[in-house]
């Protein structure tokens, strides 16, 4: 699909900033329709939110999802979606796509991966055989699948990590972002409907994400990313790497962080200026039993729930809460039958964008900080 090429694949209006905290509301534009910002992407890295169908995964309140460069290259493979019409098409989703570049899963899955300059040597986690990923590979692939959003590939280095080792990627992910850059426009992305975002190493080093920071703002990029995070480091530390990375980036382009999607944190992030999320846990936390609430997380298996014949959730207004009780997704799990998975996916996905909703109506009424003090007061990671 080509646009225009007088209109940018994306556009990012600013509406609201919180007079007391970073948070923002903005409105995210692109070819295949508009995200209110704050927001929550659930992960379809397949080309699938886990268990659930595209409408499910709309019903919830879902504005975008994001699917996986890494895992698509691999299988079904860039030509398979292509023929398919491209990956809107393939996997019946009309809303926006963001694609990751794939460069956290060869780092983390893939084996034997080596980084050189060039990019990424791996053997591919399904069956062994040898794949390379390069700034330019990566963009290429994003762009032929039809991605509204597609990432730069970055050199993530996990924890723990001598600084010299993370100066060193995050000067490299600053190296590759020039590639992906010139690739893009070479591959005529805008025109063909695909905005590229950059992304923002530095591990847990303040200055050098700052330095990241600063370098993303001064690129030719649509957004600006930030990964590396929530990767085992103690919140606080999140926090920090969040306070000292955000101010050097524009205020008038999306801030997305990689990777992020408890409840909490999604609410830590946005007080910080964030407007992206990103991530696999409430879809996981789901399939293992674990339910939000507005108090906290919830086992489903617990035996306290076998005859509870109420709501999950009473103030919930998703189609797990209002049709079905505790107690029958308790056997659904008991019984290991697959519509429990489903259900408790459908709950989590519907509890975050409500979350996101909430924050939203906070900060265009100027209330974000009490919002936030209200769920603090409430909301228990575990144990609810």
């Amino acid at each position: 699909m080509i646009a225009s090429p007088t209109a940018p694949p994306c556009t990012f209006d600013l509406l609201e900033v919180d007079p007391t905290t970073w948070a923002r509301r903005g409105r995210l534009a692109t070819r295949h329709g508009v995200v209110d910002t704050p927001a929550f992407m659930p992960v379809g890295t397949q080309a699938t939110v886990k268990t659930l169908h595209p409408d499910e995964v709309k019903a919830t309140g879902a504005q975008i999802v994001l699917a996986n460069t890494y895992h698509l290259m691999l299988r079904p493979g860039v030509d398979i979606i292509e023929r398919a019409g491209g990956l809107h098409r393939f996997m019946s989703w009309s809303s926006p796509i963001l694609t990751d570049s794939g460069g956290f899963q060869v780092f983390s899955l893939a084996r034997q991966a080596k980084v050189t300059e060039e990019g990424v040597l791996f053997r591919s986690h399904i069956d062994g055989d040898r794949h390379a990923l390069t700034p330019e590979r990566a963009v290429e692939l994003q762009v032929r699948f039809g991605s509204d959003i597609a990432m730069v590939l970055d050199h993530f280095v996990g924890l723990p990590a001598e600084r010299t080792a993370v100066a060193a990627s995050t000067a490299r992910t600053a190296r590759w972002l020039d590639r992906a850059v010139a690739a893009y426009r070479a591959l005529r992305g805008a025109e063909r409907g695909s905005a590229l975002f950059g992304i923002c190493q530095g591990g847990m080093e303040a200055d050098l994400r700052r330095e990241s920071a600063a370098r993303i703002a001064e690129a030719d990029v649509a957004g600006c990313a930030i990964g590396g995070l929530s990767v085992g480091e103690p919140k606080p530390v999140m926090a920090a790497m969040l306070e000292a990375a955000t101010p050097s980036l524009p205020a008038d382009k999306p801030r997305y962080l990689m990777g992020v999607g408890s409840p909490e944190d999604l609410w830590e992030g946005v007080a910080r200026g964030i407007d992206l999320f990103d991530c696999v846990l409430p879809t996981r936390l789901a399939r293992n039993g674990a339910l939000f609430t507005p108090t906290g997380r919830i086992d489903i298996r617990a035996g306290r729930f076998r005859d509870l014949h109420d709501p999950v959730d009473p103030s919930c207004d998703c189609a797990t809460c209002s049709t079905f009780s505790v107690a029958y997704l308790h056997h659904l799990f008991r019984a290991r039958e697959v519509l429990g998975l489903r259900l408790a996916s459908i709950h989590n996905l519907r509890f975050l964008a409500r979350q996101v909703d909430t924050m939203r109506s906070a900060i265009e009424q100027g209330t974000f900080a009490a919002a936030r003090a209200t769920f603090n007061a409430t909301y228990r990671p575990v144990g609810g």
